[in-house]
């Protein structure tokens, strides 16, 4: 499971969101089923910028949510994220040279399957 979030940061802010979005991902990083985590800056605009996580599962997202440092640390950064889908299942994935598998969505009746 893929979480996005997107940032519009002024450039002033840049050095105050960037040392909360380090303690954001720390927090984050140190729960169950946590896999990666970058924090991306947009190379047409320097404004822009992205949180982006890997779990597990979203059970283990949701569950990481739950987690004091990440509610004391991440919550409060991940609610000014631009108000759009963040969180995203994976539907198929291949590595370098290699073949596309498909995965099997976890939406009880997924429409799109």
């Amino acid at each position: 499971m893929l979480v996005t979030n997107r940032f519009v940061v002024d450039a002033d802010g840049a050095s105050d969101f960037t040392e909360r979005a380090h303690a954001a991902l720390a927090a984050l990083a140190a729960r169950p089923g946590y896999l990666r985590g970058e924090l991306l800056r947009a190379l047409d605009d320097p404004t822009h910028w992205c949180l982006v996580t890997e779990w597990e599962s979203v059970g283990a997202y949701r569950r990481a949510l739950g987690g004091f440092d990440v509610k004391v640390t991440a919550v409060p950064l991940l609610a000014r994220s631009v108000d759009e889908p963040s969180a995203y299942e994976t539907l198929a994935g291949a590595a370098p040279q290699g073949e596309v598998v498909i995965m099997a969505s976890d939406r009880a009746a997924d429409p799109y399957r």
